[in-house]
C-alpha cells in the first residue's frame, strides 16, 4: 500500500503538471504561437498520460484507504499522501466531468 501511495502521488503530480501545460499551450493559441510548452514531445505526451490516468489511480486508492478503515487494517500511511490525494481527487473530478476546457 506504500508503494502504491506514493504510484498515486506521483502520478497526481503529472496530472498538475498536465494540467498547467494544457493551460499554457490555450493560451499561447489564442496569442498565435502554436509552439509547445516543452520542447520534447515525448516528454509532454507522457505527462499527459500519466496525469490523465491518475484520476483512476485516486479513486483505486481512496476505495483501498476506506477498506482498510472499514476493516481495521489501517497501516502507517504517511497522512499528507493521503490528504493530498484527497483534496486532488474532487479536483480532477471537476476538471474531466464538469469543466469546459
Amino acid at each position: 500500500m506504500r508503494i502504491f501511495s506514493k504510484i498515486v502521488f506521483i502520478f497526481n503530480v503529472c496530472f498538475i503538471a498536465a494540467a498547467i501545460i494544457r493551460l499554457v499551450e490555450m493560451a499561447k493559441r489564442e496569442t498565435g504561437n502554436a509552439n509547445a510548452v516543452i520542447p520534447l514531445q515525448a516528454l509532454e505526451a507522457s505527462l499527459v498520460v500519466l496525469g490523465y490516468s491518475a484520476i483512476f489511480l485516486n479513486a483505486v486508492f481512496f476505495l483501498l484507504v476506506l477498506y482498510r478503515v472499514a476493516s481495521r487494517k489501517i497501516k502507517s500511511l504517511p497522512r499528507w499522501i493521503v490528504f493530498f490525494n484527497l483534496v486532488l481527487f474532487p479536483i480532477q473530478v471537476w476538471y474531466f466531468f464538469f469543466s469546459n476546457f
